[in-house]
This record gives C-alpha cells, structure tokens and sequence, in this order.
C-alpha cells in the first residue's frame, strides 16, 4: 500500500523561488506541494484551509512577514511543523525563528544543498538550522 505524499505549504513572494523551492521538492515522490502563497496571511490562511503536513515559510514578505505568520500558524496549528527559508543568516534572525517556535531555519543560498534534508529531519520530530546552530 502507498502512502499518502507528504503535503506542503510553500510561501514566499518571489515567483521564482517559490516554483524553485517547489521544484526541488516535488522532485522526491513522496513530497506533493499542496499550495503556494506570496505573503504571511495568505499563507495563515491556506494553512488553516489545507492544514499541510509542513510548511516553508520566507521570512521577507509584503504586509505580513513569515516570523510574525510562523507564531500565528503555531498559536492556530501547533502541529504543523515549519521551515524557515530566508536570504538572512546569523544568530540573530535564527533565535527570532526559534522564538516563533519553528523547527527549521535554512537560508536561501544553502537552500540547494539542505533543503530535502532539513524537510527530512522536520517530518522525523527532529529540528534543522542551517548556519550550525541545531
């Protein structure tokens, strides 16, 4: 018996990175995007909607940015775990994403190498922080 693909939320407001980010993760069968959105409330919203098994949230977004989305989706759906996708490093915005209560922090340059990794590690229970903190 198959199992069902592992569905998730991409949201980021550059087209181009989300179909990327889609991309790399639809490359693997058991991973299935399940919606894209281009800013954090519509990302809360078709978290609510769609209640994914993950979600990759940017954190540079227009109107609502993805740390403030993160703590709103957590507060409403403590279940789904979340990764962070953003051009920043440093420990400064990575305490910020774990203070939102999020499982993964990637950035966009290393998002090519550790991206189906940190997924990974986030379905497993386990945390991902890409700039060596875990």
């Amino acid at each position: 018996m198959q199992k069902d693909p592992v569905r998730i939320l991409v949201a980021d407001d550059h087209e181009i990175v989300r179909r990327g980010v889609s991309s790399l993760l639809e490359s693997r069968e058991d991973f299935e995007v399940c919606a894209e959105a281009t800013n954090g409330e519509d990302a809360i919203k078709q978290a609510q909607q769609l209640k994914p098994d993950l979600i990759v949230l940017d954190v540079t977004m227009p109107g609502m940015d993805g740390l403030t989305a993160a703590k709103l989706i957590k507060k409403h759906q403590p279940g789904i775990p979340i990764l962070i996708l953003s051009m920043h490093g440093g420990s400064e915005i990575i305490r910020a994403a774990q203070l939102a209560g999020v499982q993964a922090f990637i950035t966009k340059s290393d998002a090519a190498k550790v991206l189906l990794e940190a997924v990974d590690a986030v379905l497993q229970g386990e945390t991902f922080f890409s700039s060596g903190v875990r």
